[in-house]
């Protein structure tokens, strides 16, 4: 008897112990989703605000620009489809999402002077604290996947330096600021999808439509 109730007593641990971490994991992915979507938010004020701020034939200039255009993020091997998104595993969207928010780890220092140059939107250092906390909590789900196996992805890492990249497109301040702004923009909203479609797949749900 005192047997099955040790027996039943590990059962219970272990069950709320999972429990406890599948609540907690919920809560980061739901932290991560919330951050990114503020941030993709922010990104589609600030370029709303700069293309409000141009003259009509600046703006018609800069409207033939971005899709020609290059961001250092289209390096990063990524799906390329609604499709392929939702085939892919929860730790590789995790992951295409790291690399994503690192890619503009150092570039946002540069978008924040960008913003203060040009826009107002209170404290443009915020962007980069916030994309350091997205980082940091994408990482945790990561570990928390991989359980205790060695990231493949360690080593695969983006051509350095990441500031550089947008300084040296030999443009006007004006296009490199829309550029930069752009690029931005379709990068939150890009890890804004893939967070979401992860945090629906890992909850078994058969319809995690985008």
């Amino acid at each position: 008897m005192s047997r099955a109730f040790m027996l039943l007593s590990v059962v219970l641990v272990s069950l709320l112990v999972n429990q406890g971490t599948a609540s907690e994991n919920q809560r980061l992915f739901n932290n991560a989703v919330i951050r990114v979507q503020h941030l993709h938010q922010l990104a589609a004020k600030m370029i709303n605000d700069f293309e409000d701020s141009l003259l009509p034939e600046e703006h018609r200039q800069l409207s033939k620009i971005f899709p020609l255009s290059f961001c250092n993020s289209d390096s990063i091997e990524a799906p390329t489809d609604k499709d392929e998104t939702q085939k892919s595993s929860v730790l590789k969207l995790l992951q295409i999402s790291f690399r994503l928010i690192e890619s503009w780890e150092y570039t946002s220092q540069t978008l924040s002077r960008t913003v203060s140059n040009t826009l107002t939107i209170g404290n443009p250092s915020q962007i980069t604290e916030k994309l350091a906390d997205l980082k940091v909590g994408i990482n945790v789900l990561i570990k928390g996947y991989l359980d205790g196996q060695p990231n493949m992805n360690d080593n695969d890492s983006l051509p350095l330096p990441f500031e550089d990249f947008y300084l040296t497109l030999g443009e006007s301040n004006l296009r490199e600021s829309f550029h930069l702004l752009a690029c931005f923009k379709k990068d939150m909203h890009k890890v804004e999808t893939y967070l979401r479609v992860a945090n629906c797949r890992r909850s078994l749900d058969s319809n995690c439509t985008l």
